[in-house]
């Protein structure tokens, strides 16, 4: 890339070692959440929404579980001023909840923010102006302590209209562009501002530190909230807060290691919506405490219905690969990712164990909501014969042995190679039914039945060529028995019989499921499934599916050998 010589690093560092947070491993609490989703989310949507779209959208907030909800800048249009007016006339906010404006430092704009919260129970007051090095050379071309009037003069004017107005009012004071101001300034223009305010432990002050465009490493960002955590005045009474937007792709770690260094409340949306590339995703926060077994205080069991509601709010999208959130994310399609999952979920099934630690899944998908089947292990030319197995085992019953699965695994990837498309399980089951179940022909199976001779003696009766046949056949076991007719009385060659059977719980209560493995002459295996009611007969149809798979595989001449009788 060319032009690299007109870029510089454009943050300050702190002026004194602030690394405490260093010595942190993880979050230990939620902060207190507020979400941005109504102001700073919907200023950024190409058709911002409606008052019936916004009040729909603040109940879904409700229902995740906000407490404090922003709602808007209701001194900078009539469709703001309007809804917060209906949210305060209508009795829509619970006890419970705080609602949260934004108001510019001027006289006019903060009087019509006081005359929208008339008659609110909670509000928090949200004073801003811009702190930047860029912002005070090149927009308002002011010196700091021009700069730290507006403030000052802002922070006089809530104080008086909160004494004039009707309600109960928390303030919040935001350096904007935080991120691009020296820290000594930013920290005398926040504590110029606490000593009008001067919070208490009854009353305490809300500091804001925005990632208004994100200019450095996280870590960095990290420094930078300790240095002002540890300088503030009145720290005891003043909640800090982050408000991180996600330039360089790294708004989660922002706010991360800001909470490690400090900070007690984020802003944010959900699916990180915002201008640019957007806001911190609250949804990636909280349920990457949940991940580490702290309650995010937020509710995201029903994520899929939380995405519905939001993409058809927002007319956005949740990306396919975004956290937690997106359609592929808890989705191995890699065959040795799926044998992974697939083994670590039968042995959390059969060791019982508290904790999660399935390989390649984070959390348990069905914690938010998620299923298992469709969603986990999907199928395509990359799978693997655990995966697939997988699908058979949870969708429709059937455990397949080991080296079955192996022998279904090729003829589903060949599939989904030869059709270049992603294959559902109903598709895999009927490519297990079409290649294994209750085979019959070239050899069909008829019926049985056994002498009452001790030996096992079985007389077996086989349709070949539309021609009716019966054999008797002697063996260890009814199975034995008929396997020793189809060699020695039709002379089809082949050993090592391996069997396995179990009940079929899935799809149809009274059937049995057995499959048989055969091995040719030339070393090559062969599988067939037989399901019936029958234990018994799922055994022998299972055996003539494998049979027939194979002499059809190797063209097997059939002998007729010594019938009974005949019926045509």
């Amino acid at each position: 890339m060319r032009n690299i010589e007109k870029y510089s690093r454009g943050y300050f560092m702190p002026p004194v070692k602030s690394l405490k947070w260093t010595e942190k491993e993880y979050i230990t609490e939620a902060p207190t959440w507020c979400s941005v989703d109504l102001r700073d989310g919907n200023q950024a949507l190409v058709v911002p929404m409606s008052l019936e779209e916004k009040l729909e959208y603040f109940q879904l907030l409700l229902e995740v579980g906000f407490k404090e909800i922003e709602v808007g800048f209701p001194a900078a249009s009539e469709t703001e001023y309007t809804f917060l007016r209906t949210l305060i006339e209508q009795d829509l906010i619970p006890e419970d909840v705080t609602v949260q404006v934004l108001t510019q430092s001027r006289d006019h704009i903060i009087e019509k923010t006081f005359e929208a919260l008339k008659g609110v129970n909670n509000a928090v007051v949200h004073l801003y102006n811009s702190t930047s090095v860029a912002q005070r050379e090149q927009v308002f071309k002011m010196s700091n302590e021009e700069i730290i009037d507006i403030a000052i003069s802002g922070a006089k004017l809530l104080k008086k209209y909160a004494e004039e107005t009707e309600g109960n009012f928390q303030f919040q004071y935001s350096p904007e562009s935080f991120t691009g101001t020296e820290m000594e300034f930013a920290l005398d223009i926040c504590n110029r501002v606490l000593d009008i305010w001067q919070p208490t432990p009854e009353n305490k002050v809300i500091i804001n530190l925005p990632v208004t465009v994100s200019m450095s490493m996280p870590h960095v960002y990290a420094s930078q909230i300790e240095f002002m955590s540890d300088h503030l005045n009145y720290r005891d009474n003043v909640i800090l807060s982050l408000h991180p937007h996600n330039d360089r792709g790294t708004g989660v770690a922002d706010a991360e290691l800001g909470m490690l260094a400090g900070a007690q409340r984020v802003e944010g949306t959900l699916f990180g919506n915002g201008e640019r590339t957007g806001n911190v995703d609250i949804v990636t926060l909280a349920i990457n405490m949940y991940s580490h077994g702290v309650n995010p205080q937020l509710n995201f069991e029903n994520i899929r219905e939380i995405i519905s509601k939001y993409e058809k709010l927002t007319r956005m999208r949740v990306h396919e690969r975004h956290p937690y959130g997106g359609e592929l994310v808890f989705t191995a399609f890699s065959g040795s990712h799926q044998d992974a999952i697939a083994k670590g979920m039968k042995w959390r099934e059969e060791e019982e164990r508290q904790y999660w630690t399935v390989p390649y899944l984070l959390i348990d998908p069905k914690d938010i909501g998620r299923e298992y089947e469709g969603d986990i292990i999907r199928i395509n030319s990359q799978s693997g014969k655990g995966g697939i197995g997988y699908i058979l085992e949870q969708n429709y019953g059937l455990d397949l042995p080991a080296k079955m699965r192996e022998n279904f695994g090729y003829k589903v990837k060949d599939e989904s190679d030869r059709l270049h498309k992603e294959l559902m399980p109903n598709e895999i089951f009927d490519i297990f039914n079409k290649e294994y179940v209750n085979i019959s022909t070239p050899v069909q199976f008829n019926q049985y039945r056994f002498t009452l001779n001790d030996n096992y003696e079985t007389i077996v009766s086989i349709m070949i060529d539309n021609e009716i046949l019966e054999f008797t056949g002697v063996g260890n076991g009814r199975l034995d028995a008929i396997s020793n007719v189809l060699q020695n009385q039709l002379g089809i060659q082949y050993k090592d019989l391996v069997y396995k059977e179990h009940a079929l719980e899935i799809g149809s209560g009274s059937n049995a499921v057995s499959y048989v493995g055969i091995t040719a002459i030339d070393g090559e295996l062969y599988w067939g499934c037989g399901i019936d009611p029958d234990i018994m007969t799922s055994s022998i149809k299972a055996l003539f599916s494998a049979v027939n798979n194979m002499v059809t595989t190797l063209k097997t001449p059939i002998e007729k050998g010594f019938s009974l009788h005949n019926k045509k």
